[in-house]
């Protein structure tokens, strides 16, 4: 069976090495997941007075993933947590309050960072909050990854065969919890 994947990528820099991540996880994933990126880089700061006549643009990227199997998010840590612009897309998603999108999808949390904890506290403080959303997370294997990016190849894979490696079988991992909680 094949599934859909919307995934989020919580930075908007252009060289993003969470970007360039999410791409690499893409490339391992198994060929039953497709995906659709999510852009959050377009999204006015959230404002509850939005909720009565919710923004189409908001309204848009909700739908995608609303209509999609699960979710992947793929953020870099700032400041020992999430990005602003990733907690405002959250914010959006999970409005107005009783019709998020956020809920109820099997759901993979990942990240980069050129330090030794990888986004560690990025991703804690974004499962909480998913969390509170019941999203169904991946509890393992944990992505925090240590990336510079000399890590990548012109073609988008990780030079370091381990964590080649390790992004594939977690692809594969996530893959099974897709279908595992869809059952």
């Amino acid at each position: 069976m094949t599934y859909t994947v919307a995934y989020i990528v919580g930075s908007i820099s252009k060289n993003s090495l969470n970007r360039r991540l999410s791409q690499a996880l893409i490339t391992r994933a198994p060929q039953n997941l497709t995906f659709t990126e999510v852009t959050i880089a377009d999204l006015p700061l959230y404002n509850p007075d939005h909720d009565a006549h919710f923004l189409p643009l908001a309204a848009e990227k909700k739908a995608v993933i609303e209509a999609s199997d699960a979710l992947m998010i793929v953020t870099p840590e700032y400041n020992r947590s999430i990005p602003g612009v990733l907690k405002n897309a959250i914010d959006w998603f999970s409005r107005p309050w009783g019709h998020g999108s956020l809920g109820g999808k099997p759901t993979l949390v990942a990240g980069a960072s050129v330090g030794p904890m990888g986004a560690a506290f990025a991703q804690d403080d974004l499962k909480k909050i998913l969390t509170f959303f019941n999203a169904h997370l991946l509890g393992q294997p944990e992505l925090y990854i240590n990336l510079t990016g000399d890590d990548f190849a012109d073609d988008g894979h990780i030079l370091r065969e381990g964590t080649d490696a390790f992004l594939a079988g977690a692809m594969q991992t996530f893959a099974a919890h897709i279908e595992a909680t869809l059952r």
